[in-house]
């Protein structure tokens, strides 16, 4: 597995959190991993984004240009990032924040109302969860078995009252 993904969003929609859990689902199958993020001064609302390499062999720079995997939370970070991702690659949308249409016919673009299904199942807040449920449903970066161990490392030990809403945001995208 050789993944380059580029996670973007607005500060406080999770996209940091989510990609260092799925640089923990790369670590914890035994791959080399990176977690690069990035994010305005204004932190909450600002702009958000990080990489995350996943590799069989050693990572040259953490640096993801052209992913191959991209998830946008919202219109200033698909706007920015569409255009960047490689031929062929996978590109995740939030639909309930971005209604254009994609621009681009050599990737598969799936839109999925992220905010809108965390919210309506009673997990606010979680519309990062549900878009990285998407993405392992569709590109079988891993099962749901090492999504929850990753899970388990990821959450920080003052949250673990939350790993049972994140496991349910995580089904709501893989079955979504």
């Amino acid at each position: 597995m050789n993944r380059s993904i580029l996670l973007a969003g607005f500060g406080g929609q999770g996209v940091l959190f989510a990609g260092k859990f799925i640089a923990y689902i790369g670590m914890l199958s035994g791959n080399e991993v990176s977690w690069l993020p990035s994010y305005g001064p204004e932190m909450r609302g600002g702009t958000a984004n990080c990489g995350v390499t996943i590799s069989k062999t050693p990572i040259g720079s953490p640096i993801v240009l052209s992913p191959d995997i991209l998830v946008a939370m919202n219109l200033p970070s698909y706007d920015k990032f569409e255009p960047a991702a490689v031929s062929g690659a996978k590109i995740f949308v939030d639909s309930s924040l971005i209604s254009r249409s994609p621009e681009r016919s050599d990737v598969e673009t799936f839109c999925l109302p992220a905010a809108r299904l965390a919210e309506s199942s009673g997990l606010k807040g979680l519309g990062n969860i549900v878009m990285v449920g998407k993405v392992i449903a569709e590109t079988g970066l891993c099962d749901l078995d090492a999504a929850t161990e990753a899970l388990k490392k990821t959450i920080p030990p003052r949250k673990t009252d939350m790993l049972e809403k994140n496991l349910k945001a995580l089904k709501v995208g893989m079955e979504s």
